[in-house]
C-alpha cells in the first residue's frame, strides 16, 4: 500500500516558511564564511549560530545519531559529510552545504554548492547544471500533475547540458512535520508516474551530479556519500509547497519568483 503524503493546511504551510527563512539566512552565512582554511566545523558553528539567533531547532543534529547541524560535503563527497576541526577548505575546492531548521514542529531543509576561490571551469559547470536542474524540478511542482513530472525535468535538464552523472537512488523527498516523509523523489524516471501532485503537498527537491559515474559509497563514518570513481559532484536543494495557485519556494528568500518567472511559472499569490 503506498505511503500517505502529508498536506498541510495554510498555517502550517506559514509556518514552514518561516522555518525556511532560517535556513535561508545560515546557508548566506555559511556561504559567506566559505574560504581556504577555514574547516566545516567553523561552518557547522554558524548554522548553530543562526539557529540561536532565530530560537529555531536544528532538523539534523542527533536525527538517527547524526552529530551536526549541517551537512558539509567536499568534492567527490556527494551529501551527509560531517563537519570536522580536522577538515579544512582549500582554494578550488568545491562544497555542498546542506542546512535544516525547525520553528513550532515545522521544518525547512535546503542545499547549496559553494566554490571556494577559484575553481575549475569543471566544478563550475557541474555546480551550475545540477542549480538549473533543481529549479527545473521545482518549476514541476504543480497541482495536478504527477511525482515523476519533477523527476523526469531534472534529468531533462541535466541530459540536455550534456555528459553527467545524476546520483543513483538518492533523491528529494516530503518534508513537514518530519523532515524526511513520503514520497521519495528521484531525480530521473519518466514523467506521468507516481502520486498526483495536490495542494498541500510540501517537497524537498534535491538533485545530485556528478562529473563521472552515478554510483556512489558510503563510507566508513556511517554518514558520508561518495562517488565509487572519484568524481567531483554538486548537490542542490530547495523545500516547496505545492499550492492550487502555484508552487511557493519556502526556503528561498523571493519563494522562487525569479527562477519560477523565468521558466513561465507563476508563484503562488500566498507568496505575496
Amino acid at each position: 500500500m503506498p505511503e500517505r503524503i502529508q498536506l498541510k493546511d495554510a498555517d502550517q504551510i506559514a509556518m514552514m516558511r518561516e522555518a525556511g527563512l532560517v535556513v535561508a539566512r545560515g546557508l548566506a552565512a555559511m556561504s559567506a564564511a566559505v574560504a581556504p582554511g577555514v574547516s566545516t566545523l567553523d561552518l557547522d558553528a554558524v548554522g548553530r549560530e543562526v539557529l540561536a539567533d532565530a530560537g529555531a531547532t536544528p532538523s539534523f543534529l542527533g536525527y538517527h545519531g547524526f552529530p551536526a547541524v549541517v551537512c558539509t560535503s567536499v568534492n567527490d563527497r556527494v551529501v551527509h559529510g560531517i563537519p570536522s576541526a580536522d577538515e579544512k577548505l582549500a582554494e578550488g575546492d568545491l562544497i555542498s552545504i546542506d542546512f535544516g531548521a525547525i520553528v513550532e514542529g515545522w521544518h525547512g531543509d535546503s542545499a547549496v554548492t559553494v566554490a571556494v576561490g577559484e575553481v575549475s571551469e569543471d566544478a563550475t559547470r557541474v555546480s551550475e547544471v545540477c542549480r538549473a536542474s533543481m529549479w527545473d524540478g521545482l518549476a514541476a511542482a504543480r497541482s495536478g500533475g504527477r511525482l515523476t513530472d519533477i523527476s523526469h525535468a531534472v534529468e531533462t535538464s541535466v541530459r540536455s547540458a550534456g555528459r553527467f552523472g545524476i546520483v543513483a537512488n538518492y533523491g528529494g523527498h516530503g518534508i513537514g512535520s518530519e523532515m524526511h516523509m513520503a514520497p521519495h523523489i528521484l531525480n530521473y524516471g519518466r514523467a506521468g508516474k507516481g502520486p498526483r501532485l495536490l495542494p498541500g503537498m510540501a517537497l524537498a527537491i534535491e538533485p545530485m551530479v556528478t562529473l563521472g559515474s552515478r554510483a556512489t559509497q558510503e563510507l566508513d563514518d556511517g554518514w558520508t556519500v561518495s562517488t565509487v570513481d572519484g568524481s567531483w559532484a554538486a548537490h542542490w536543494e530547495h523545500t516547496v509547497a505545492i499550492l492550487d495557485d502555484g508552487p511557493w519556494v519556502l526556503t528561498a528568500v523571493d519563494g522562487g519568483r525569479a527562477e519560477l518567472e523565468a521558466r513561465g511559472v507563476t508563484l503562488s499569490a500566498s507568496a505575496a
